[in-house]
């Protein structure tokens, strides 16, 4: 029995993956939580019946991938400071009181980025060694980058839904609409990010820390997210439709044979 599941699992790595991650992550939805940290755990049970230690050395060589041009890391947090800047001013402009920036608030943030980090419980480090680090790479040896960042985006957001019931007042269906629109918004910044830098879950851990750091929501601030996803779609066409780097994909052919040896 337990070998029938090893084989099921080997022959539908990113299957698996996902349903493992939305089972880990519901499971905790009876009472009152999400487990933010299921496609960690997804990742860690199926990359070693998939590929063994080369799986998790190559796993764990994407979550500390830091050898990229400096400018990245300038992007990767900037970008994010940059879109709740915007969203801070369009606020504003639309005639809602000016955010006040304390240094109390200002070490909090930088408390709150250190902290999401480094926790696997969180969101960054809970999630993008399996959204980012295992089934983006497997989706984009079957498909262009697009498609496959589009397919992660829905399935990003279908295991963030628990999120909004979760939520004080229970399910309202603006806040679920914009949070679910806002998340897939972001999947394509993070998809990005990460071919840009030949597979650094790294760089992408830091933009989605900074990211949680800043706690803003509402309409406006899933508005400049979609602009800014359909600005880097239109603005760098070749990064969604063209073969990735051979350090980014994962071939699931590979994968196979790697097991069988």
């Amino acid at each position: 029995m337990a070998s029938r599941a090893a084989n099921v699992v080997k022959r539908n790595p990113l299957i698996t993956f996902f349903v493992l991650a939305y089972a880990v992550a519901w499971a905790f939805v009876p009472f009152g939580s999400f487990g933010a940290f299921g496609p960690l755990v997804a990742a860690l049970v199926v990359v070693p019946l998939t590929r063994g230690r080369a799986g998790l050395r190559e796993l764990g060589s994407r979550l500390v991938r830091w050898r990229v041009r400096w400018f990245w890391y300038l992007v990767a947090l900037g970008v994010p400071l940059t879109i709740h800047l915007v969203t801070a001013g369009l606020n504003t402009a639309a005639g809602a009181d000016v955010p006040s920036v304390t240094g109390a608030s200002f070490s909090a943030a930088v408390l709150t980025f250190l902290v999401r980090l480094v926790n696997p419980t969180d969101g960054p480090l809970g999630e993008e060694p399996g959204w980012r680090g295992f089934a983006l790479p497997g989706l984009q040896t079957r498909y262009s980058p697009l498609a496959a960042t589009t397919i992660l985006a829905l399935l990003v957001a279908g295991c963030h839904l628990p999120v909004f019931f979760l939520e004080e007042g229970g399910l309202q269906p603006p806040v679920l609409l914009g949070g679910l629109v806002t998340t897939i918004a972001v999947t394509y910044w993070y998809a990005w990010l990460f071919n840009r830098t030949e597979g650094s879950v790294l760089l992408v851990l830091l933009a989605h820390s900074i990211e949680g750091s800043l706690q803003a929501q509402g309409w406006m601030y899933m508005g400049v997210w979609c602009a800014a996803a359909i600005g880097l779609i239109v603005s760098d066409p070749k990064a969604w439709r063209r073969p990735m780097h051979p350090r980014v994909v994962t071939s699931p052919e590979i994968q196979h044979e790697e097991v069988s040896r």
